[in-house]
């Protein structure tokens, strides 16, 4: 937990970021609306955007000593260090910013039982947990993309009732947890499940400016202030106040605000205009509509509040494919706006709209800034996928559905959904020794046990036990982990046609959308002409993977040896970075090899290298089964002691259960 500085960056100083902007200050004004996805480009101000909102909030009247920081004038009945009495005075403080870990635990975000006092005193305390320090404040999870589903769950579920519960070891708590939930992420190192992306309630996608002025603006601003910091919050101080102030009105003003029938009729035909799922992007329109108004001063929803709404509320829910990026498309959402039936002023008599029309309001301007940022993200993203394809491009079909098969033997990588491991989380098999310090949820009756003989002499004469530190043990938890799936991709002319190159894309593409679901990291090397390509280095984006396998061109000789010593490289920086998610390579090649002296030679001896690293290979055998078939791919396989697999035996998640069962090896 942190609290934001004093002096740091002032919110109303940011530049060129008007929707993250507005984003934020509606989710504070109504945090019933149920937080903000920020999703970005790396060195986009994000985090400076979230830690700059806390300077703006007013100061909260808090119980004195409550863990809960709960309202004097209200006091939560069930709050677990009341009951509060309303004469009891206040304390108050400045808002407050918690920020939550990547590797944060279930326990650290919920709370949990308070091992010494069960132990030492026979009482069974409940000890706080981040969600609890958050109530009433922020609660900020940096990369939340790459936070444990479960993890998320819990944020996402305490974020929508207002409050947390805790049932476990003995220990029954409920507690409110109103707070705000600010997520950011960068895209390229995964994307969160649509179920998770549905749960936020507003998202902004941010690029930075492609305009000069601009940018130079922005710099400008932040070498000023890094000069020096106190004159540069200085000089904002009067606009930092008026923002602070304009919020309370806000807040003040939101459950005066009417949403007329005719208001909710309008946002239930955009988003069914929309295709949307479910019910919640209709709930959070008007939830942001009316915080909009509230926020604009107005006491009745007005056509600019909707579509203020619709542009922060919909481009998250509109994903039909795992593999789409989410976006709306302004000129779609402004013949949504046309077409649906325009709300009504409860106190106006004539037809005239005092706001100037549909088409009127200062949201026109964003909604174009909103539509721009949108095509220079579809922009950057080419960009970034490398120069367009000189060779013959060949597309993939519609992949299949893998089957579902668990790895028999446990492994003890990250977290994840496709093989058994000793995680973090999970159910509990066994229980270790703790490590000096080391965090964790304790297992208790293996403390009990751990204790129990030395109670004589250490002298107890009461109840309860007397317990040491190195006493405690931690709970051992088998759940599911992710692998790293390394696709080494013969991109050369001696692949054949383009049919059958369009086949080995739709058995890739059908095992990548099995790694999204199961939350694997993927990484792309083709091979054609005279050298090897990192086409995306290990990454959680299999988004981006698809993409850079579908302009995959081919043609050129087949540097089979230089294909596999640059996978080779891949896995070794890999298990530097993270050494404990599992590698599988995939080598997708019909076995020839045309480049240089000794070509297949110098490959079998690549092969016996990484064979004799212990590298899981699965081999797919691109040969042409018509003509004359060489058989040089199942040599490769034994050189790598892999798995051999035809291209055409791969159909209905062949490829996929060879993979899985190749693991368990």
């Amino acid at each position: 937990m942190r609290a934001a500085p004093s002096n740091s960056f002032p919110f109303t100083a940011i530049v060129g970021m008007d929707d993250l902007q507005l984003a934020l200050i509606l989710a504070t004004i109504s945090p019933a609306i149920g937080g903000v996805l920020i999703r970005g480009e790396k060195g986009t101000a994000k985090s400076t955007a979230v830690r700059a909102l806390t300077e703006i909030l007013p100061p909260l009247d808090v119980v004195p000593g409550c863990r809960f920081s709960c309202d004097p004038d209200r006091p939560d009945p069930t709050c677990p260090d009341g009951p509060h009495a309303v004469t009891e005075g206040a304390e108050v403080r400045a808002a407050r910013l918690v920020e939550l870990p990547v590797g944060a635990t279930e326990d650290r975000v919920l709370g949990s039982l308070h091992l010494e006092k069960a132990l030492a005193e026979g009482i069974t305390a409940y000890e706080p947990g981040l969600l609890a320090a958050a109530h009433r404040g922020l609660l900020y999870v940096d990369e939340v993309n790459l936070l444990h589903d479960h993890l998320v769950d819990v944020l996402l579920d305490a974020a929508a009732m207002g409050r947390a519960s805790v049932e476990r070891d003995g220990v029954s708590v409920t507690h409110p947890a109103r707070f705000v939930l600010v997520g950011t992420m960068n895209p390229e190192e995964g994307e969160l499940r649509p179920q998770l992306l549905d749960r936020f309630g507003l998202t902004v996608d941010v690029v930075a400016s492609r305009d000069p002025a601009v940018r130079v603006e922005v710099m400008r601003a932040r070498l000023t202030y890094e000069a020096d910091p106190e004159s540069f919050v200085a000089r904002y101080d009067g606009a930092q106040r008026e923002l602070a102030e304009r919020i309370v009105k806000a807040r003040d003003l939101l459950t005066e605000v009417i949403l007329t029938d005719s208001a909710l009729r309008q946002i239930a035909e955009i988003c069914a205009s929309f295709d949307v799922d479910g019910m919640r992007a209709d709930l959070v329109t008007a939830r942001t509509a009316v915080a909009h108004a509230a926020w604009s001063g107005r006491t009745v929803v007005e056509v600019d509040d909707v579509r203020a709404a619709a542009k922060l509320a919909l481009p998250h829910r509109r994903r039909r494919n795992p593999f789409d990026a989410p976006g709306l498309d302004d000129q779609q959402l402004e013949e949504a706006i046309n077409n649906s039936t325009p709300p009504e002023d409860p106190d106006d008599d004539g037809p005239d709209d005092p706001s100037g029309g549909p088409g009127g309001g200062a949201d026109n301007s964003a909604s174009s800034e909103g539509g721009s940022s949108e095509s220079e993200e579809q922009s950057i993203g080419q960009t970034a996928a490398g120069p367009a394809p000189c060779g013959d491009v060949a597309g993939s079909s519609a992949p299949y559905k893998a089957r579902l098969l668990s790895v028999q033997v446990a492994g003890t990588g990250v977290a994840g959904r496709r093989s058994r491991a000793i995680t973090e989380v999970g159910r509990v098999v066994g229980d270790r020794g703790r490590v000096g310090r080391e965090a964790g949820r304790p297992h208790l009756l293996g403390t009990m046990r751990n204790a129990a003989p030395y109670q004589k002499v250490r002298g107890r004469s009461g109840p309860g036990l007397v317990v040491r530190a190195d006493d405690v043990r931690l709970a051992v938890r088998e759940g599911r982990e992710g692998n790293l799936v390394l696709f080494c991709v013969d991109a050369s002319g001696s692949m054949g046609t383009k049919k059958r190159m369009g086949e080995v894309k739709t058995a890739i593409v059908s095992l990548l959308l099995d790694a999204y679901q199961r939350r694997d990291t993927v990484g792309l090397v083709t091979f054609a002409g005279a050298a090897a390509t990192v086409a995306l280095p290990p990454t959680g984006s299999v988004e981006t993977a698809v993409r850079r396998l579908e302009s995959l061109p081919t043609g050129g000789r087949t540097p089979l040896a230089e294909g596999l010593l640059q996978a080779a490289e891949v896995l070794r920086i890999a298990a530097i970075r993270d050494p404990r998610r599992r590698p599988l390579l995939v080598l997708v090649t019909d076995g020839r090899a045309t480049h240089g002296d000794n070509a297949f030679a110098r490959a079998r001896q690549a092969a016996g290298w990484l064979a004799q690293r212990g590298t899981a290979t699965v081999v797919v055998d691109c040969e042409p089964r018509r003509g004359v078939r060489l058989g040089l791919s199942s040599e490769l396989a034994a050189d790598l002691g892999a798995e051999y697999l035809d291209l055409g035996d791969v159909a209905a998640g062949n490829l996929v259960r060879t993979v899985i069962e190749r693991k368990a090896a």
